[in-house]
């Protein structure tokens, strides 16, 4: 991994991102964007297209206030088809997301958005994985759900915390999955690089 010619903020906080990016072998602070997120997206917006949206959102939101710094801005969504499925608002909501989620084939797309001290430049893209997961038993469905692990997750599922064990299938990034598509961020850093 290259050094970097900036100061690197990830606008996250996330663990599951921090903990990547570590991996990862960058140093960087973390400056979380204090607005609030938007809700939903408009009618008809591309599932990819919403995920870099507010990543971008992120991003923008904390490199107004660090313009001598790279700031990174990511947001995980899942999807099925040209459906965003969010996070879930109440254990039920989460027991229908898992219903639909563990009965087929499901987009991971991860919006990313990179604001170096450039002027007039922006990088925005997303990276998406696809797995199938097989259908949770009754009893494992009510097991997940008894474990809290769905709260505040795309899909009501998290493939790094027990998620996995119902993965069927995977094709693509497995840090997309979890949070950061380590392998397109560290492409693009390396425009950054002394």
């Amino acid at each position: 991994m290259a050094t970097l010619a900036y100061p690197l903020i990830l606008a996250s906080a996330s663990p599951r991102r921090q903990e990547l990016l570590h991996q990862a072998g960058y140093s960087f602070t973390v400056a979380p964007c204090r607005l609030p997120e938007p809700a939903e997206p408009a009618d008809g917006v591309i599932p990819a297209a919403w995920a870099e949206s507010l990543a971008y959102f992120k991003a923008r939101c904390v490199a107004n206030e660090n313009p001598a710094a790279i700031v990174i801005g990511a947001d995980t969504i899942v999807a099925r088809g040209a459906t965003i499925i969010g996070k879930p608002v109440d254990q039920d909501d989460a027991r229908r997301i898992l219903t639909t989620m563990f009965a087929g084939r499901n987009d991971v797309i991860t919006g990313l958005a990179i604001i170096p001290p450039v002027p007039h430049k922006r990088i925005i893209t997303s990276v998406t994985s696809t797995i199938v997961m097989r259908p949770m038993t009754d009893q494992e469905l009510e097991e997940y759900l008894a474990g809290g692990v769905w709260r505040d997750k795309a899909g009501a599922y998290a493939f790094q915390e027990g998620g996995d064990k119902f993965v069927q299938s995977l094709q693509g990034s497995v840090s997309n999955i979890v949070g950061l598509p380590c392998e397109k961020l560290q492409e693009i850093l390396q425009q950054f690089a002394v």
